[in-house]
């Protein structure tokens, strides 16, 4: 009697991120009744009632002379894909936000891994501090796609052999690249992702640079995306001072 064969694990290569609002409390009016609140008290919640518009000028007014707590009071939940090596960039931004990602401990990680498109820059250029990244040539491109695809095949053989063999999770998870797909929820305020916005993306109306990792960049982009239409006037003001958090 022979052992049937099994068939052999259907891995996944993909370039993009994904990142869903799933729930939110965040409105303009958020930031006007707990700026006013410092001279009408209790009648700020007043605010609540109000269009949000006819009061854009003290939006603004917070943001350009970075009076910062009142853009707190409001929150955004996202759930977010992207490779491991995103999020240990993402979670050196602590306060103002909350995180629970997927365990390797308690669940088998699937087969899902990052690997470029061919617009992704490959070739960094000058010194620390002062390089930039242009385009690969084909060649790079088809070597990187190569041979990220043929490693990550090698990993997660090796991690099912070591599962099938009866080697707990948590240590089998130790072969597997950051360049697997993990997914997080990620709560935070207004404040505390303009901050993270002001860093990790880069934008014409910035008035500091930033440097982002592109792959971090992506997952910025997409949250920024729906805050935008969750506060159109802080974003704006966010926008017209500079995209620096107050």
């Amino acid at each position: 009697m022979t052992d049937t064969p099994t068939e052999p694990v259907k891995i996944d290569f993909r370039s993009d991120v994904t990142v869903e609002l799933v729930k939110s409390a965040a409105a303009d009016s958020d930031v006007l009744w707990a700026a006013r609140v410092s001279t009408a008290g209790e009648q700020s919640l007043d605010e609540l009632q109000k269009d949000p518009e006819r009061s854009k000028g003290l939006i603004n007014y917070l943001m350009r002379d970075r009076h910062g707590s009142p853009f707190e009071h409001n929150s955004m939940t996202f759930f977010i894909s992207a490779p491991i090596f995103v999020f240990r960039e993402f979670m050196r931004h602590r306060v103002g936000w909350s995180y629970n990602e997927e365990s390797g401990r308690y669940r088998e990680l699937q087969p899902v891994f990052y690997v470029p498109d061919t617009s992704r820059k490959l070739v960094q250029e000058g010194r620390p501090g002062k390089y930039v990244f242009v385009e690969g040539t084909p060649e790079q491109h088809e070597l990187t796609s190569r041979a990220m695809e043929d490693s990550y095949r090698r990993a997660y053989e090796t991690y099912q052999e070591m599962l099938a063999a009866g080697v707990a999770r948590e240590v089998a998870r130790a072969v597997l690249p950051v360049g697997l797909y993990s997914s997080m929820y990620a709560t935070c305020n207004a404040r505390s992702l303009m901050h993270f916005l002001g860093l990790r993306t880069q934008h014409e109306l910035a008035a500091v640079p930033s440097f982002p990792q592109r792959e971090i960049e992506m997952v910025g982009e997409k949250m920024e995306a729906h805050w935008a239409r969750l506060m159109p006037l802080t974003y704006a003001a966010f926008n017209k001072n500079g995209r620096v958090a107050p």
